[in-house]
Parts: C-alpha cells; sequence; structure tokens
C-alpha cells in the first residue's frame, strides 16, 4: 500500500471522537450480561471484550465492561484509570456502589468501563469468609443493569471466586478459542465448573457464543481446530474468525481498541462482523401489532 499509515498511532492520545455506524445493531429486548472465560491465558478474551463491546458501541447500544481480570488489560486497552481510582474491587468488598466506580469510555458516549486495580488480586482471599461469597458481583450489578443494553465481564484466566461471581452474575457466557493446539484441552474443565455453576448458582446461564481467535488460514492446524469446533459447538459458534493480526496486538499500548486504532484492518473488520452476529442472535422479537379493524380467524383450515 502506497504512504504511510495514517491510522496507525494517533500519537498516541485518546481518541476524541467515533464515528457511528450508518448501519445501527440490533437492539436486545433486555440486557444481555456476557461472562468471557476461558482458564487458559493468551487466548484472546480481553482483546475480544473490548473490541465487541466497542464495535457494540458504535452500533449505537449501550455498553458496560467490567474488569474482573486483576492485570486491568480491559481498563488498559480503553484507556480507563485504574491504579489509582476505585474499581471492582471496592464494590465486591462493598466499599462502593457500581453506579459509584463507573467510567466513561473516552471517544465512545455509550461505552462505560467499571476498571480493575491493584487490590483485585487481593479479593480471592478476602472473599472467602464473605457470606453469599458466589453473588457479590451479581447483586452489585443488578442495581445498575437496566441502564444497559450489554454488559460484558472480562475474567481473569483461571476458575476462580472472581471467576465463579461472573458466572453467577451473568446470563450468557462466551468462550474465545484460540486456533492452536492446545486450545480444545482447558475448554472441558471450563465446560464442567460453567456446569456445576448452572446447576447449583445460576440455572438461567447459557454457552451461547464461542469465537475463534488468532487464526491463521495459511496453516492446517488453525483449520482443524476450527473445523473441531465447528463440529461440536456449531450452534454456539460465531463462523467468523479472528485472524492473528499486528494490529490488533498493537492497539492497547496506545490505550485503544482495534476499533479506532486501525478501523480498516481485518482484525477491526472481523471484531465487527463478529459483534453484528451477536446483536443480531439477540436482537427483540418482532412485536405482534394487533389491528382492531381487522379480525381473521383461523377455522379448521379456513377463514371465518
Amino acid at each position: 500500500m502506497p504512504g504511510d499509515d495514517s491510522r496507525e498511532t494517533n500519537n498516541g492520545q485518546k481518541v476524541v471522537g467515533v464515528r457511528r455506524l450508518k448501519d445501527p445493531m440490533a437492539k436486545p429486548s433486555s440486557t444481555r450480561i456476557f461472562t468471557v472465560a476461558n482458564q487458559k491465558g493468551g487466548v484472546g478474551k480481553t482483546t475480544t471484550t473490548v473490541n465487541v463491546a466497542a464495535a457494540l458501541a458504535m452500533g449505537g447500544l449501550r455498553v458496560l465492561v467490567i474488569d474482573l481480570d486483576p492485570q486491568g488489560n480491559a481498563s488498559t486497552a480503553l484507556g480507563v484509570e485504574h491504579r489509582e481510582s476505585a474499581g471492582v474491587y471496592e464494590v465486591l468488598m462493598g466499599n462502593a456502589q457500581m453506579a459509584d466506580v463507573v467510567q466513561k469510555v473516552a471517544g465512545f458516549p455509550v461505552l462505560d468501563c467499571v476498571s480493575s486495580n491493584t487490590s483485585l488480586a487481593n479479593a480471592e482471599i478476602n472473599l472467602v469468609s464473605m457470606v453469599a461469597r458466589e453473588l457479590q458481583l451479581k447483586e452489585a450489578i443488578e442495581s445498575i443493569s437496566v441502564n444497559y443494553d450489554y454488559i460484558f465481564i472480562d475474567c481473569p484466566p483461571s476458575l476462580g471466586l472472581l471467576t465463579i461471581n461472573a458466572f453467577a452474575a451473568s446470563k450468557e457466557l462466551l468462550i474465545p478459542i484460540q486456533t492452536e493446539y492446545y486450545a480444545l484441552e482447558g475448554l472441558s474443565q471450563l465446560l464442567e465448573t460453567y456446569g456445576v455453576v448452572k446447576k447449583r448458582l445460576n440455572p438461567n446461564l447459557s454457552l451461547s457464543t464461542i469465537v475463534l481467535t488468532m487464526f491463521d488460514s495459511r496453516t492446517r492446524l488453525s483449520n482443524d481446530v476450527a473445523a473441531n469446533v465447528r463440529s461440536h459447538f456449531p450452534n454456539e459458534l460465531i463462523d467468523i474468525p479472528i485472524p492473528r493480526a499486528v494490529r490488533v496486538s498493537e492497539a492497547p499500548s496506545y490505550n485503544q481498541t482495534v476499533m479506532t486504532y486501525d478501523p480498516l484492518s481485518p482484525g477491526a473488520i472481523a471484531y465487527m462482523q463478529v459483534a453484528r452476529e451477536i446483536a443480531e442472535r439477540g436482537k427483540a422479537k418482532d412485536e405482534v401489532v394487533f389491528d382492531g379493524n381487522v379480525v381473521s380467524i383461523n377455522y379448521k383450515g379456513g377463514i371465518a
């Protein structure tokens, strides 16, 4: 491509404005709460969370990202201050209300974030002695869920109390699966935990979405893993693989998602398509309109 890429860095500054999509995304009938989880690290959980959230917000939907990972990578990618400010840890400990720690994401009028902070690393220990420890996040989210169309909870790469809290608080589970050799090995343990939580804590939780990440169409391995997932989870899989792309990896270092860092890159386009598919799957059913002037009654195959 001739010339330099003017979309690359934005000089490291926060994005001033984000253009909305010409075709808005479908609005759900009620708030959809997703846990994004996989106990294997480096599979694209945070990347998938922030970019799908940003894409949905660009589609005009009200979105909240809850950074439940002590590493705080989702907060970094969204350009939200998280080292000194109160965040989800204070909420879990009962020292703050969820509404009080919500931060706006620069450039997105309808994208918010509840940040992680360094104290969150202590949450696993401090939650142990609390009553109804698995339900702390659920109770906090219930107070603000009506304000959003989508809520995404970015989990740490483990199946500890933080992840259990996310499972108990959400309605849907989104699993990013890296298209590499070890991708499916940890999936059985994750699905086992999902089954236990569904049975004992949250019967409304459903495994609704699987996204393939770091896909390299040139390798046989990526295609084999994709085919394997496709055969086992035909209904859950969104069959739009996210390509392994430099732009996707670079964006967080400029406190941005790839949706603003390089919106025309293959990774941004793929995440936009995934977000639109998620919105289409969850859109509100068409309302039945009753016309009082015309009444047709089906009676034994005829019209009366």
